[in-house]
């Protein structure tokens, strides 16, 4: 098998969910800014789509080199090894962005590394005519950082986000990635209680099952790189097996979602279903200001309402200051709250364990986290 220099690309925060694990499929990782770079054959390109939960993509990093002409940008791009990655009647558009960069002019920056690999593909190929470009999806990136520009070719396709078993959706829904980062960023174990009393579509109980059971995120979905004539399909089958292999789906789990908008429940459902989670979930509609609990040790995972339009604003600290007040029974619960409203600690009535900032989206966000006791070992 060959050996890529691979890039899983990550939301600003979420770099370091990202790098571990990337290490637990087994790959050594260098981690930058928004994204994750190591070395893999065919059979990691598989498994990291299938596996990665809080990746946006995984790309091929097929060039990088300083370009600060034109002329350079075309030369050194033309110089690469296309051939190697393209067949003959690929589809290849390029798209682009260039930041603090003498080569400031995307669309020109995407017009001369297409036609660098066009000349290049040409003459390998033998070809005087233009290409046909009616095969498998390459999705070619040039990323220009302070004059280094860096040629990338999705693997993904449609983002890792789009898990596949979203049938609808909020006004505002949470990324697929971004809940599944939520929770591994939590002290939460399979054999303990979850609950999201802000469930809207779903979302986060869903990930939490897929969590839970140790299911492929990717399980239920196609990616870019399966129509590729450079990975054989034996390689995505082995993939498929291994991870329905280590699925654990006779573990037992006691999973909530809850939501006031009884219409949200309903989609929620229907997207547990779809991800083959129906009987493993259970919503129902309630305010938080209701929710109580026998159970111990449990986690919560929230997402509430964060009040970002003045009108929305009151109603929003009433639900924190109700929030605060039910779950401040909870003695042996950890509670994990993502909010853009500044001054929830205050309505909520109690200051965090620790926070961290994460995106949600372009919102800049902070998780609040307070952490319970751990459970007694038995």
């Amino acid at each position: 098998m060959s050996t890529y220099s691979l890039i899983a690309t990550a939301a600003m925060g979420l770099e370091s969910l990202v790098a571990k694990e990337v290490n637990n499929l087994g790959y050594e990782c260098k981690v930058d800014n928004g994204k994750i770079e190591f070395i893999g054959d065919e059979k990691a390109i598989a498994r990291s789509n299938l596996w990665l939960r809080t990746a946006d993509r995984v790309k091929i990093k097929v060039g990088e080199f300083k370009a600060e002409s034109f002329d350079e940008l075309f030369e050194k791009t033309k110089a690469l090894n296309w051939e190697s990655f393209l067949p003959e009647n690929a589809e290849f558009p390029v798209q682009g962005k260039s930041v603090k960069s003498k080569l400031f002019s995307v669309p020109d920056c995407q017009a001369i590394v297409k036609k660098a690999i066009v000349e290049r593909l040409r003459s390998h190929y033998k070809k005087v005519s233009w290409f046909e470009e009616n095969g498998p999806l390459y999705k070619i990136e040039v990323a220009i950082h302070k004059d280094i520009a860096t040629l990338t070719i999705d693997t993904s396709g449609v983002g890792l986000h789009k898990r596949g078993y979203r049938v609808n959706q909020g006004d505002a829904p949470l990324k697929e990635t971004l809940a599944a980062a939520l929770i591994q960023l939590t002290n939460w174990h399979p054999d303990r209680p979850f609950c999201d009393p802000f469930c809207g579509s779903g979302t986060i109980p869903i990930e939490a099952a897929l969590i839970g059971q140790n299911i492929a995120p990717g399980f239920n979905r196609d990616f870019a790189s399966e129509s590729w004539p450079i990975i054989n399909k034996q390689v995505w089958d082995d993939a498929r097996n291994e991870a329905e292999d280590l699925a654990k789906y006779d573990q037992p789990l006691k999973i909530i979602g809850t939501d006031i908008d009884h219409r949200m429940v309903n989609v929620a459902k229907e997207n547990a279903i779809e991800a083959g989670l129906g009987d493993l979930i259970e919503f129902k509609q309630m305010q938080v200001k209701d929710f109580t609990t026998k159970d111990q040790y449990g986690v919560i995972v929230g997402n509430p309402p964060y009040g970002e339009r003045l009108g929305e604003r009151k109603e929003v600290e009433k639900m924190y200051a109700e929030m605060g007040k039910s779950f401040s029974n909870l003695d042996t619960w950890s509670i994990y709250i993502l909010t853009s409203y500044e001054k929830f600690e205050e309505i909520y009535g109690k200051k965090a364990t620790k926070m961290r900032k994460l995106f949600n989206g372009f919102i800049r966000t902070d998780l609040y986290q307070y952490w319970g006791p751990r459970p007694p070992r038995e």
